[in-house]
Protein backbone atom coordinates (compact mmCIF):
# COMPACT_ATOMS: atom_id res chain seq x y z
CA UNK A 1 0.00 0.00 0.00
CA UNK A 2 2.75 2.40 1.10
CA UNK A 3 5.39 0.60 -1.05
CA UNK A 4 5.91 4.62 -2.82
CA UNK A 5 7.65 5.84 0.31
CA UNK A 6 9.88 2.92 0.93
CA UNK A 7 12.65 4.95 -0.93
CA UNK A 8 14.64 7.38 0.78
CA UNK A 9 14.75 9.94 -1.96
CA UNK A 10 10.74 10.14 -2.23
CA UNK A 11 9.28 13.13 -0.92
CA UNK A 12 5.94 12.52 0.88
CA UNK A 13 2.85 14.40 1.00
CA UNK A 14 1.09 14.33 3.82
CA UNK A 15 -2.96 15.38 3.70
CA UNK A 16 -5.37 16.60 6.01
CA UNK A 17 -8.49 14.15 7.42
CA UNK A 18 -11.87 16.06 7.93
CA UNK A 19 -13.49 12.90 8.94
CA UNK A 20 -12.98 10.25 6.41
CA UNK A 21 -12.31 12.86 3.94
CA UNK A 22 -8.75 14.00 2.45
CA UNK A 23 -7.99 17.56 1.85
CA UNK A 24 -5.14 19.79 1.65
CA UNK A 25 -4.22 23.42 1.97
CA UNK A 26 -2.13 26.10 -0.37
CA UNK A 27 0.05 26.56 3.10
CA UNK A 28 2.63 23.91 3.50
CA UNK A 29 5.75 22.84 5.77
CA UNK A 30 8.64 20.98 4.34
CA UNK A 31 10.54 17.98 7.30
CA UNK A 32 14.05 17.99 6.57
CA UNK A 33 15.46 14.63 7.66
CA UNK A 34 17.74 15.29 10.96
CA UNK A 35 20.47 12.94 9.10
CA UNK A 36 21.13 14.82 6.22
CA UNK A 37 18.42 17.90 6.01
CA UNK A 38 17.27 16.45 2.55
CA UNK A 39 13.51 17.58 1.98
CA UNK A 40 11.63 14.14 3.29
CA UNK A 41 7.61 14.90 3.76
CA UNK A 42 5.41 17.90 3.36
CA UNK A 43 2.11 18.76 5.49
CA UNK A 44 -0.68 21.16 4.92
CA UNK A 45 -0.66 23.80 8.15
CA UNK A 46 -3.96 23.78 9.59
CA UNK A 47 -5.21 26.73 11.56
CA UNK A 48 -8.16 27.07 14.08
CA UNK A 49 -10.68 27.09 11.40
CA UNK A 50 -9.76 23.77 10.10
CA UNK A 51 -9.13 22.35 14.02
CA UNK A 52 -12.88 23.74 14.44
CA UNK A 53 -14.00 21.70 11.02
CA UNK A 54 -12.18 18.39 12.71
CA UNK A 55 -13.93 19.05 15.61
CA UNK A 56 -17.66 19.43 14.62
CA UNK A 57 -17.08 16.62 12.59
CA UNK A 58 -16.08 14.03 15.42
CA UNK A 59 -18.87 15.54 17.40
CA UNK A 60 -21.64 14.59 14.70
CA UNK A 61 -19.51 11.36 14.29
CA UNK A 62 -19.38 10.54 17.80
CA UNK A 63 -23.08 9.94 17.88
CA UNK A 64 -22.49 7.39 15.15
CA UNK A 65 -19.43 5.63 17.02
CA UNK A 66 -21.23 5.08 19.99
CA UNK A 67 -23.81 2.93 18.18
CA UNK A 68 -21.18 1.14 16.36
CA UNK A 69 -21.14 -3.19 16.84
CA UNK A 70 -18.15 -3.72 19.59
CA UNK A 71 -17.26 -6.52 16.73
CA UNK A 72 -17.12 -4.44 14.37
CA UNK A 73 -14.55 -2.18 16.02
CA UNK A 74 -12.39 -5.36 16.69
CA UNK A 75 -12.52 -6.29 13.42
CA UNK A 76 -11.47 -2.53 12.62
CA UNK A 77 -8.36 -2.77 14.61
CA UNK A 78 -7.16 -6.35 13.41
CA UNK A 79 -7.54 -5.00 10.02
CA UNK A 80 -5.67 -1.68 10.88
CA UNK A 81 -2.66 -4.56 13.04
CA UNK A 82 -2.47 -6.46 9.89
CA UNK A 83 -2.26 -3.88 6.83
CA UNK A 84 0.56 -2.50 9.38
CA UNK A 85 2.84 -5.58 9.02
CA UNK A 86 2.08 -5.70 5.41
CA UNK A 87 3.72 -2.28 5.07
CA UNK A 88 6.41 -2.52 8.03
CA UNK A 89 9.47 -1.54 5.62
CA UNK A 90 7.77 1.74 4.43
CA UNK A 91 6.49 2.43 7.60
CA UNK A 92 10.06 1.76 9.15
CA UNK A 93 11.87 3.80 6.32
CA UNK A 94 9.03 6.88 7.12
CA UNK A 95 10.71 6.49 10.64
CA UNK A 96 13.53 6.86 9.71
CA UNK A 97 13.40 9.62 6.92
CA UNK A 98 11.93 12.11 8.93
CA UNK A 99 12.79 11.75 12.90
CA UNK A 100 16.13 9.89 11.78
CA UNK A 101 15.24 6.56 14.13
CA UNK A 102 17.88 4.22 12.90
CA UNK A 103 16.65 1.38 10.51
CA UNK A 104 16.50 -1.43 12.91
CA UNK A 105 14.44 0.04 15.38
CA UNK A 106 12.04 1.83 13.66
CA UNK A 107 11.15 -1.40 12.75
CA UNK A 108 10.90 -2.39 15.96
CA UNK A 109 8.09 0.44 16.52
CA UNK A 110 6.44 -0.27 13.55
CA UNK A 111 5.84 -4.22 15.10
CA UNK A 112 5.18 -2.56 18.55
CA UNK A 113 2.92 -0.22 16.99
CA UNK A 114 0.72 -3.52 15.24
CA UNK A 115 1.07 -4.93 18.53
CA UNK A 116 -0.36 -2.01 20.21
CA UNK A 117 -3.76 -1.85 18.02
CA UNK A 118 -4.05 -6.15 18.44
CA UNK A 119 -3.89 -5.66 22.33
CA UNK A 120 -6.17 -3.03 22.37
CA UNK A 121 -8.15 -5.42 20.19
CA UNK A 122 -7.72 -8.39 22.95
CA UNK A 123 -9.13 -5.91 25.80
CA UNK A 124 -12.06 -4.10 24.38
CA UNK A 125 -13.61 -8.00 25.30
CA UNK A 126 -13.30 -6.99 28.81
CA UNK A 127 -14.49 -3.82 28.61
CA UNK A 128 -17.33 -4.47 30.94
CA UNK A 129 -18.71 -3.41 34.31
CA UNK A 130 -20.20 -5.30 37.01
CA UNK A 131 -24.26 -5.69 39.36
CA UNK A 132 -24.25 -4.28 42.49
CA UNK A 133 -25.55 -5.52 45.56
CA UNK A 134 -28.00 -2.23 46.64
CA UNK A 135 -29.59 -4.37 49.47
CA UNK A 136 -25.84 -4.88 51.12
CA UNK A 137 -27.01 -2.20 53.86
CA UNK A 138 -29.85 -1.87 55.71
CA UNK A 139 -31.53 2.03 54.21
CA UNK A 140 -31.38 -0.47 50.38
CA UNK A 141 -33.83 -2.20 49.00
CA UNK A 142 -33.04 -5.51 46.35
CA UNK A 143 -33.18 -3.87 42.34
CA UNK A 144 -31.27 -5.17 39.72
CA UNK A 145 -27.95 -2.49 39.60
CA UNK A 146 -25.23 -2.26 37.54
CA UNK A 147 -22.33 -0.36 35.87
CA UNK A 148 -21.12 0.03 32.35
CA UNK A 149 -18.78 1.68 30.87
CA UNK A 150 -20.13 4.18 27.76
CA UNK A 151 -17.69 6.18 24.98
CA UNK A 152 -16.87 9.57 26.08
CA UNK A 153 -17.85 10.98 22.48
CA UNK A 154 -14.64 12.53 21.04
CA UNK A 155 -10.93 12.42 22.09
CA UNK A 156 -8.30 15.18 21.32
CA UNK A 157 -4.89 13.36 20.78
CA UNK A 158 -1.53 14.94 20.61
CA UNK A 159 1.76 13.07 20.12
CA UNK A 160 5.32 13.94 20.19
CA UNK A 161 8.05 12.90 17.77
CA UNK A 162 10.38 10.46 19.34
CA UNK A 163 7.73 7.18 18.97
CA UNK A 164 5.77 8.89 16.22
CA UNK A 165 4.13 5.92 15.36
CA UNK A 166 3.63 3.71 18.70
CA UNK A 167 2.66 6.31 20.59
CA UNK A 168 -0.31 7.90 18.31
CA UNK A 169 -1.17 4.25 18.46
CA UNK A 170 -1.31 4.24 22.26
CA UNK A 171 -4.31 7.09 21.86
CA UNK A 172 -6.07 6.61 18.41
CA UNK A 173 -6.36 2.91 18.92
CA UNK A 174 -7.97 2.81 22.42
CA UNK A 175 -10.21 5.75 21.77
CA UNK A 176 -11.49 4.62 18.63
CA UNK A 177 -12.07 0.95 19.99
CA UNK A 178 -14.30 1.86 22.81
CA UNK A 179 -16.63 4.16 20.50
CA UNK A 180 -15.34 7.34 20.32
CA UNK A 181 -14.97 9.87 16.96
CA UNK A 182 -11.30 11.18 17.37
CA UNK A 183 -9.47 14.14 16.24
CA UNK A 184 -5.41 13.67 15.92
CA UNK A 185 -2.67 16.38 16.12
CA UNK A 186 0.33 14.33 15.60
CA UNK A 187 4.22 16.31 16.23
CA UNK A 188 5.17 18.59 13.11
CA UNK A 189 8.31 16.45 13.28
CA UNK A 190 6.70 13.34 11.27
CA UNK A 191 3.62 13.83 9.74
CA UNK A 192 3.77 11.51 7.05
CA UNK A 193 4.32 8.91 9.68
CA UNK A 194 1.02 9.42 11.19
CA UNK A 195 -0.70 10.25 8.17
CA UNK A 196 -0.12 6.74 6.53
CA UNK A 197 -1.42 5.43 9.77
CA UNK A 198 -4.20 7.15 9.94
CA UNK A 199 -5.06 6.53 6.43
CA UNK A 200 -4.82 2.82 7.34
CA UNK A 201 -7.62 3.33 9.94
CA UNK A 202 -9.94 5.81 7.10
CA UNK A 203 -9.69 3.18 4.65
CA UNK A 204 -10.42 -0.02 6.04
CA UNK A 205 -13.82 -1.84 4.72
CA UNK A 206 -14.61 -2.09 8.52
CA UNK A 207 -13.81 2.08 9.56
CA UNK A 208 -16.89 4.38 10.90
CA UNK A 209 -17.25 7.01 8.63
CA UNK A 210 -15.65 10.45 9.64
CA UNK A 211 -14.22 8.53 13.15
CA UNK A 212 -10.81 9.86 12.55
CA UNK A 213 -9.56 13.25 11.50
CA UNK A 214 -6.26 14.63 11.63
CA UNK A 215 -4.97 18.16 11.47
CA UNK A 216 -1.55 19.68 11.38
CA UNK A 217 0.28 22.52 12.69
CA UNK A 218 1.45 23.95 15.92
CA UNK A 219 0.34 26.21 18.61
CA UNK A 220 -2.92 27.56 17.12
CA UNK A 221 -4.52 23.78 16.44
CA UNK A 222 -2.84 22.94 19.84
CA UNK A 223 -4.59 25.56 22.04
CA UNK A 224 -7.62 25.32 19.76
CA UNK A 225 -7.98 21.82 20.74
CA UNK A 226 -7.40 22.27 24.28
CA UNK A 227 -9.69 25.15 24.53
CA UNK A 228 -12.95 23.80 22.80
CA UNK A 229 -15.44 22.38 25.02
CA UNK A 230 -16.12 19.60 22.20
CA UNK A 231 -13.27 17.06 23.11
CA UNK A 232 -14.40 15.44 26.18
CA UNK A 233 -11.26 13.62 26.93
CA UNK A 234 -7.38 14.93 25.69
CA UNK A 235 -5.03 13.21 25.92
CA UNK A 236 -1.02 14.60 25.56
CA UNK A 237 2.41 13.23 25.14
CA UNK A 238 4.98 15.88 25.30
CA UNK A 239 6.58 18.57 28.20
CA UNK A 240 6.20 19.69 31.45
CA UNK A 241 6.24 23.54 30.23
CA UNK A 242 3.23 22.64 27.78
CA UNK A 243 1.71 20.10 30.24
CA UNK A 244 1.46 22.64 32.64
CA UNK A 245 -0.41 25.06 30.03
CA UNK A 246 -3.04 22.17 29.14
CA UNK A 247 -4.34 22.22 32.30
CA UNK A 248 -4.69 26.17 33.00
CA UNK A 249 -6.58 26.20 29.51
CA UNK A 250 -8.28 23.30 29.12
CA UNK A 251 -11.60 23.29 31.38
CA UNK A 252 -13.85 21.32 32.75
CA UNK A 253 -12.29 17.61 30.21
CA UNK A 254 -10.56 14.89 31.38
CA UNK A 255 -6.67 15.33 30.70
CA UNK A 256 -4.36 12.52 30.36
CA UNK A 257 -0.82 13.45 30.55
CA UNK A 258 2.49 11.64 29.94
CA UNK A 259 4.85 14.19 30.72
CA UNK A 260 8.60 12.58 30.78
CA UNK A 261 10.98 11.80 33.43
CA UNK A 262 14.72 11.72 34.88
CA UNK A 263 15.07 7.98 35.05
CA UNK A 264 17.67 6.53 37.37
CA UNK A 265 18.70 3.64 39.04
CA UNK A 266 20.92 1.56 41.56
CA UNK A 267 23.37 -0.76 41.37
CA UNK A 268 24.48 -2.46 44.17
CA UNK A 269 27.85 -4.66 44.57
CA UNK A 270 26.58 -7.98 44.49
CA UNK A 271 25.48 -7.55 40.51
CA UNK A 272 27.08 -8.73 37.45
CA UNK A 273 29.01 -5.51 36.43
CA UNK A 274 29.48 -6.78 33.01
CA UNK A 275 25.59 -7.34 32.41
CA UNK A 276 24.49 -4.06 34.42
CA UNK A 277 26.89 -1.73 32.04
CA UNK A 278 25.49 -3.73 29.12
CA UNK A 279 21.88 -2.79 29.71
CA UNK A 280 22.59 0.82 31.14
CA UNK A 281 24.37 1.90 27.95
CA UNK A 282 21.02 0.37 25.81
CA UNK A 283 18.68 2.25 28.52
CA UNK A 284 20.40 5.64 28.49
CA UNK A 285 20.94 6.02 24.59
CA UNK A 286 18.16 3.76 22.72
CA UNK A 287 16.84 6.49 20.65
CA UNK A 288 19.53 8.83 21.16
CA UNK A 289 18.49 8.90 24.67
CA UNK A 290 15.10 10.72 23.48
CA UNK A 291 12.83 8.44 25.21
CA UNK A 292 10.79 9.54 28.35
CA UNK A 293 12.15 7.01 30.63
CA UNK A 294 15.68 6.82 29.16
CA UNK A 295 17.98 6.38 31.64
CA UNK A 296 19.64 9.29 32.99
CA UNK A 297 20.69 8.54 36.25
CA UNK A 298 23.19 5.58 37.42
CA UNK A 299 23.69 5.28 40.94
CA UNK A 300 26.69 3.14 41.85
CA UNK A 301 27.96 1.65 45.24
CA UNK A 302 30.93 2.91 46.06
CA UNK A 303 32.61 -0.37 45.89
CA UNK A 304 32.07 -0.98 42.64
CA UNK A 305 32.26 2.51 41.05
CA UNK A 306 35.47 2.33 39.22
CA UNK A 307 34.78 -0.86 37.92
CA UNK A 308 31.35 0.28 36.42
CA UNK A 309 32.30 3.40 35.38
CA UNK A 310 35.10 1.24 33.25
CA UNK A 311 32.48 -1.56 32.10
CA UNK A 312 29.78 1.51 30.97
CA UNK A 313 32.81 3.12 29.08
CA UNK A 314 33.54 -0.09 27.49
CA UNK A 315 30.47 -0.85 26.24
CA UNK A 316 28.97 2.97 25.36
CA UNK A 317 32.19 2.26 23.01
CA UNK A 318 30.58 -0.27 21.10
CA UNK A 319 27.43 1.33 19.97
CA UNK A 320 27.94 2.23 16.34
CA UNK A 321 27.28 5.85 15.73
CA UNK A 322 26.07 7.34 12.01
CA UNK A 323 23.69 7.00 9.19
CA UNK A 324 19.63 5.91 10.32
CA UNK A 325 19.28 3.65 6.69
CA UNK A 326 22.61 1.57 7.83
CA UNK A 327 21.47 -2.10 9.83
CA UNK A 328 24.13 -1.90 12.66
CA UNK A 329 23.65 1.90 13.39
CA UNK A 330 22.78 2.53 17.11
CA UNK A 331 22.50 5.96 16.93
CA UNK A 332 21.66 8.54 14.40
CA UNK A 333 21.64 12.18 15.20
CA UNK A 334 19.43 14.15 17.31
CA UNK A 335 16.07 15.74 16.43
CA UNK A 336 17.12 18.74 16.05
CA UNK A 337 20.01 21.26 16.10
CA UNK A 338 18.85 23.12 19.14
CA UNK A 339 18.63 19.52 21.15
CA UNK A 340 22.58 19.05 20.16
CA UNK A 341 23.18 22.82 21.49
CA UNK A 342 21.39 21.80 24.60
CA UNK A 343 23.33 18.75 25.21
CA UNK A 344 26.25 20.23 24.65
CA UNK A 345 25.55 22.91 26.92
CA UNK A 346 25.27 20.52 30.18
CA UNK A 347 27.98 18.50 29.12
CA UNK A 348 30.13 22.08 29.08
CA UNK A 349 28.54 23.14 32.40
CA UNK A 350 28.46 19.97 34.73
CA UNK A 351 31.97 19.89 33.48
CA UNK A 352 33.31 23.08 34.55
CA UNK A 353 31.51 21.62 37.96
CA UNK A 354 34.24 19.19 38.28
CA UNK A 355 32.56 16.23 36.66
CA UNK A 356 34.40 14.27 33.90
CA UNK A 357 33.74 12.62 30.66
CA UNK A 358 34.65 8.92 30.18
CA UNK A 359 32.69 8.10 26.83
CA UNK A 360 31.52 10.38 24.30
CA UNK A 361 31.49 14.26 24.37
CA UNK A 362 32.80 15.18 20.71
CA UNK A 363 30.73 14.76 17.49
CA UNK A 364 30.74 12.03 15.48
CA UNK A 365 30.93 12.96 11.91
CA UNK A 366 27.96 15.96 13.04
CA UNK A 367 26.21 13.25 15.28
CA UNK A 368 26.19 13.64 18.75
CA UNK A 369 27.37 10.70 20.32
CA UNK A 370 26.59 8.76 23.19
CA UNK A 371 28.29 10.12 26.16
CA UNK A 372 29.21 8.92 29.95
CA UNK A 373 29.70 11.64 32.50
CA UNK A 374 31.52 10.44 35.46
CA UNK A 375 31.85 12.41 39.51
CA UNK A 376 28.23 14.07 39.01
CA UNK A 377 26.77 15.63 41.84
CA UNK A 378 23.58 16.49 43.54
CA UNK A 379 23.78 20.39 42.34
CA UNK A 380 24.49 20.20 38.85
CA UNK A 381 22.05 20.45 35.98
CA UNK A 382 22.89 17.82 34.06
CA UNK A 383 21.66 15.37 36.84
CA UNK A 384 18.37 17.67 38.07
CA UNK A 385 16.47 18.16 35.11
CA UNK A 386 15.17 15.96 32.35
CA UNK A 387 18.26 15.67 29.56
CA UNK A 388 16.45 14.40 26.20
CA UNK A 389 19.83 13.51 24.93
CA UNK A 390 22.20 10.78 24.91
CA UNK A 391 23.92 11.53 28.11
CA UNK A 392 23.99 9.68 31.50
CA UNK A 393 25.27 10.60 34.80
CA UNK A 394 27.33 8.17 37.11
CA UNK A 395 27.09 8.66 40.99
CA UNK A 396 28.98 6.99 43.47
CA UNK A 397 27.08 6.56 46.69
CA UNK A 398 27.64 4.31 49.66
CA UNK A 399 24.74 2.93 50.31
CA UNK A 400 20.65 2.02 48.72
CA UNK A 401 19.64 4.12 51.45
CA UNK A 402 21.38 7.31 50.18
CA UNK A 403 20.66 6.13 46.52
CA UNK A 404 16.84 5.84 46.90
CA UNK A 405 17.15 8.84 48.81
CA UNK A 406 18.46 10.75 45.66
CA UNK A 407 16.71 8.85 43.25
CA UNK A 408 13.68 9.93 45.10
CA UNK A 409 14.47 13.75 45.36
CA UNK A 410 13.52 14.83 41.96
CA UNK A 411 10.19 16.12 40.55
CA UNK A 412 9.71 13.60 37.94
CA UNK A 413 8.76 10.14 39.24
CA UNK A 414 8.07 7.88 35.50
CA UNK A 415 10.01 5.15 36.05
CA UNK A 416 12.96 3.58 38.32
CA UNK A 417 15.15 0.45 38.44
CA UNK A 418 17.32 -1.47 40.70
CA UNK A 419 20.30 -4.10 39.80
CA UNK A 420 20.60 -6.21 43.15
CA UNK A 421 20.75 -10.10 43.66
CA UNK A 422 19.32 -9.04 47.12
CA UNK A 423 15.70 -9.64 47.32
CA UNK A 424 14.89 -7.89 50.58
CA UNK A 425 16.16 -5.03 48.85
CA UNK A 426 14.44 -5.52 45.98
CA UNK A 427 11.34 -5.45 48.06
CA UNK A 428 12.40 -2.51 50.17
CA UNK A 429 12.86 -1.02 46.62
CA UNK A 430 9.61 -1.47 45.33
CA UNK A 431 8.26 0.17 48.21
CA UNK A 432 10.54 3.20 48.76
CA UNK A 433 10.47 3.74 44.83
CA UNK A 434 8.20 7.23 44.40
CA UNK A 435 7.23 6.75 40.50
CA UNK A 436 4.63 5.00 38.31
CA UNK A 437 6.37 2.01 37.39
CA UNK A 438 9.61 -0.25 38.90
CA UNK A 439 12.01 -2.94 37.09
CA UNK A 440 14.78 -5.19 38.69
CA UNK A 441 17.62 -6.24 37.12
CA UNK A 442 17.22 -4.18 33.98
CA UNK A 443 17.17 -0.86 32.71
CA UNK A 444 14.02 1.84 33.76
CA UNK A 445 13.97 2.08 29.69
CA UNK A 446 12.15 -1.14 29.55
CA UNK A 447 8.57 -0.49 28.64
CA UNK A 448 5.89 -3.49 27.17
CA UNK A 449 3.23 -1.88 25.49
CA UNK A 450 0.25 -4.26 27.19
CA UNK A 451 1.54 -2.39 30.86
CA UNK A 452 -0.08 -0.04 32.55
CA UNK A 453 2.21 3.45 31.79
CA UNK A 454 2.52 6.86 33.37
CA UNK A 455 3.94 8.45 36.41
CA UNK A 456 3.60 10.72 39.30
CA UNK A 457 4.80 13.78 40.60
CA UNK A 458 5.48 16.35 37.00
CA UNK A 459 5.34 13.34 34.89
CA UNK A 460 1.78 12.71 34.71
CA UNK A 461 -1.58 12.27 35.55
CA UNK A 462 -3.49 9.10 34.01
CA UNK A 463 -2.20 5.67 32.45
CA UNK A 464 -1.63 4.46 29.02
CA UNK A 465 -1.44 0.97 28.04
CA UNK A 466 -4.64 -0.37 25.70
CA UNK A 467 -6.10 -1.88 29.22
CA UNK A 468 -6.16 1.41 31.12
CA UNK A 469 -6.59 4.18 28.02
CA UNK A 470 -10.13 2.15 26.98
CA UNK A 471 -10.80 2.95 31.21
CA UNK A 472 -9.38 6.84 30.39
CA UNK A 473 -11.62 7.03 27.29
CA UNK A 474 -14.80 5.89 28.61
CA UNK A 475 -16.83 7.07 31.32
CA UNK A 476 -19.40 4.89 34.00
CA UNK A 477 -22.57 4.69 33.79
CA UNK A 478 -24.67 3.84 37.07
CA UNK A 479 -28.33 1.93 35.93
CA UNK A 480 -31.26 1.16 38.69
CA UNK A 481 -34.17 -1.01 37.73
CA UNK A 482 -36.30 -1.06 40.53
Amino acid sequence: MFGLFASKKEVAEARIFFGSAEATKERMEERRSPFDNSVVSRAPQCDAEDTLRALKIAQEAARETKKSPLSQRILWLEDVANKLQESREAFAMMLAKEVAKPISFARVEVDRCAETVKITAMELANLHGETLPTDLMPSGKKTTAFFRREPVGVVACITPFNFPLNLVAHKIAPALGAGNAVVLKPTPEAPMTAYMLAKLFVESEYAIKDALSVVYGDVEVGSTLVKSDIPRVLSFTGSVPVGNIITKQAGIKKVSLELGGNAATYIDSSVDIAYAAQRCAYGAFYNSGQVCISLQRIYVNEEVYEAFSEAMAAETGKLKVGSPYEEDTFIGPMINEESVHRAKSWIASAKNEGARVVAGGEEIEGIFPPTVMADVTDEMKIVCEEVFAPIVSLVSVPSYEVAIGKMNDSPYGLQFSIFTNDLKRTQRFIDDAECGGVVINDIPTLRFDVQPYGGSKLSGIGREGPKWALEEFTEIKSVVIC
